[in-house]
């Protein structure tokens, strides 16, 4: 999400920047209610991971921090070469990375059935192909990068599932791309919703899927989120 120096503006022209990023919309994608994954993951050990990309890593992050169970979320790269991890160069879209956030959590808390239910719920529209809101390209593509075999099986399950169901009246975007290596973006990356609640993109395109995780999943949501400064990574 390339930010163009005028939307970095005073709390005065928020509106002018949010109408400016998004023309022709008048809220940032809504969330849908979908139901609970029929497969679920069946996990044993105290700590998983998972890796989502869905757009704009910012709001992502932002999503997981927020869940209970969730120990860590780091904003990062999926998809490509270790060499080209690198924001600047991502951003140009011929990586074959994705934007995307590895979810460390417990699973004795949260499983990664419902991890996948906020994923495709309030996180990000799994319809668009290769763009998220104002944001284009194949690095904000919906992909879901299983870190196992169980992993894969239960994402694809859950996508034929809701496609079955036309939950959203369309076919989901979303693919599945296992062993792909994830890569921890930058520092300035990290945290940036919680650092950054009144910047214009932020506001317009994040801070509503969080008031969506907190509506839809109030059993789950938690208030204060696990941010990547106080785990010290």
């Amino acid at each position: 999400m390339k930010i163009p120096v005028w939307s970095y503006v005073a709390v005065l022209g928020v509106g002018l920047a949010i109408f400016a990023m998004a023309p022709g919309k008048s809220s940032a994608e809504s969330a849908v209610a979908v139901p609970a994954p029929a497969v679920d993951e069946t996990a044993s050990a105290p700590t998983e991971t998972a890796v989502f990309a869905g757009g704009c890593f910012w709001g992502v992050q932002g999503v997981f921090q927020h869940v209970d169970g969730v120990k860590n979320a780091v904003s990062g790269y999926a998809g490509g070469e270790k060499k080209t991890a690198e924001y600047e160069v991502v951003s140009g879209g011929r990586t074959g990375h994705a934007e995307s956030v590895k979810v460390t959590y417990d699973p004795a808390k949260i499983t990664y059935g419902r991890l996948l239910q906020i994923y495709f719920s309030v996180a990000h529209d799994p319809t668009e192909l290769n763009r998220q809101g104002p944001d284009t390209g194949t690095q904000y593509r919906s992909t879901i990068f299983p870190e196992n075999d169980e992993q894969a099986k239960v994402a694809k399950a859950y996508i034929d599932q809701l496609n079955s169901a036309n939950t959203f009246g369309k076919k989901l975007a979303t693919t599945i791309e296992p062993g792909k290596p994830f890569y921890a973006a930058e520092g300035y990356h990290q945290d940036y919703l919680t650092l950054n609640p009144r910047q214009p993109y932020i506001v317009y395109n994040d801070l509503p899927k969080i008031e969506a995780l907190k509506k839809m999943f109030p059993n789950t949501y938690r208030a204060k989120p696990a941010l990547v400064s106080e785990a010290g990574l």
